[in-house]
């Protein structure tokens, strides 16, 4: 075996496109291998004896440098190359992954009284991502959401929220949102750009997205975290519904805090239970 490398991201995973280019100490190729499945780099032709450059390449990441020490067995055996993705942003492998909603949660807040605020759930909801392969600003996410699912912990407040002062969900039984695109916000964050269905009215809506990283699961599958917020008008959906108090204070606020805890499994289904 001549040079053997693995090619893997900051959360360990395979860069399967990756390619990588060996340099010798004049600055000449000797070799140009691309990367298997796995990520992993095999080139059988022996090397000669020296000191080389590993020059790690993949579209959507920051190529990486690495010197190698090729013995008398004309071997180079460079070990693990960390990825870094273009910008210093990270994002779970390329691909479908599946919202899990046993373990995630869509929220809202809303001021009451001016003074406290009440939090609300969504507990009915289904939810996919697609990761991009090579340009990750092209990644999307669609979500669907039971209108009539709503619950803040009060019998009374839920169904007013569900009649026609609210979200009317007679008429409008789902709330959707799918995205147009991601752009980068810092190391592990983004914005996602896209438009979200409400009460009957489409407009844009950006979603401050963090992505927390990846793991096992005790069923076999892969999981990933994000959270997610959003900062909606009541009035923009057309629902104006309010109840002044004394001293002239409304008794709902005119915004809405959109919070997301996300738990999204790899593939395009969720496992059986």
């Amino acid at each position: 075996m001549g040079l053997t490398a693995r090619i893997r991201t900051r959360d360990g995973w395979a860069v399967s496109h990756a390619v990588v280019t060996l340099t010798d100490m004049t600055g000449s190729q000797v070799l140009r291998a691309e990367a298997d499945i796995e990520g992993t780099v095999r080139d059988v032709n022996p090397l000669p004896p020296g000191a080389y450059t590993v020059i790690v390449t993949a579209v959507g990441y920051a190529p990486a440098a690495a010197s190698a020490i090729v013995t008398a067995s004309g071997r180079a055996e460079v070990g693990t190359v960390t990825l870094a993705r273009q910008g210093g942003t990270e994002l779970p492998p390329p691909g479908p992954w599946t919202v899990d909603p046993a373990h995630s949660t869509v929220g809202a807040v809303a001021q009451h009284l001016g003074i406290s605020s009440v939090r609300g759930r969504f507990t009915a909801f289904a939810a996919s991502i697609e990761v991009a392969p090579d340009d990750v600003t092209k990644s999307r996410v669609e979500a669907v959401i039971r209108a009539d699912s709503i619950d803040t912990g009060n019998a009374m407040r839920d169904g007013h929220l569900k009649s026609a002062d609210f979200l009317d969900v007679e008429r409008f039984p789902e709330v959707t949102y799918r995205s147009s695109g991601l752009s980068v916000a810092g190391a592990d964050r983004w914005t996602v750009h896209g438009e979200l269905s409400l009460h009957g009215v489409v407009r844009p809506v950006d979603l401050d997205l963090a992505y927390l990283g990846t793991g096992a699961d005790p069923w076999g599958g892969t999981r990933a975290a994000f959270r997610a917020t959003a900062q909606l008008r009541r009035e923009d959906f057309a629902m104006n519904y309010n109840q002044v108090v004394q001293a002239g204070i409304a008794a709902i606020g005119t915004t809405l805090k959109v919070e997301l805890d996300v738990q999204a499994v790899q593939g395009d289904s969720l496992p059986q239970a």
